[in-house]
């Protein structure tokens, strides 16, 4: 499981250092190879293969037939890309995936459950909550 965020750099090439703790954290199993989406609010989504494989499956399983579901089928994978980790635990964002996250030199890697979001630091702050007690009332929401 990822938790935590950290406040990481992208390199001239466009290669990003994931932290150890984050590193640590994907299955040893899963080897150096992970997917990376466009996603939601303007982030990047980092999957290790299993938990991308569950979201593909799910994907795949959508009726081609029916326009909306296509339409879903086809934007998901055009947004997706097979990244691999180098033998510095790093991974190249392609350019196409830095523009539409807003990446630059300064990024924020945040752990989100059974994935990791790379962001833009001001994009970030703006879709975090800053106050416990609302996090404390959407859980009282929806977990009780």
């Amino acid at each position: 499981m990822f938790n935590s965020h950290y406040d990481c750099k992208l390199d001239p090439k466009g290669r990003l250092a994931l932290p150890a703790k984050i590193k640590a954290a994907i299955p040893e199993a899963n080897g150096t190879a992970l997917m990376l989406r466009m996603a939601e609010d303007r982030c990047l989504a980092l999957y290790p293969m299993v938990e991308y494989k569950k979201l593909e499956n799910q994907i795949k399983s959508l009726n081609i037939n029916n326009p909306e579901q296509r339409a879903l089928q086809r934007a998901f994978f055009n947004t997706v890309v097979d990244v691999e980790l180098d033998s510095a635990g790093r991974l190249l964002i392609p350019k196409t995936f830095q523009a539409y996250a807003g990446l630059e030199k300064e990024v924020v890697v945040a752990g989100n459950g059974t994935r990791i979001e790379i962001w833009n630091p001001e994009n970030h702050a703006k879709h975090v909550m800053p106050d416990p007690a609302d996090l404390s009332a959407l859980m009282e929401k929806y977990l009780s």
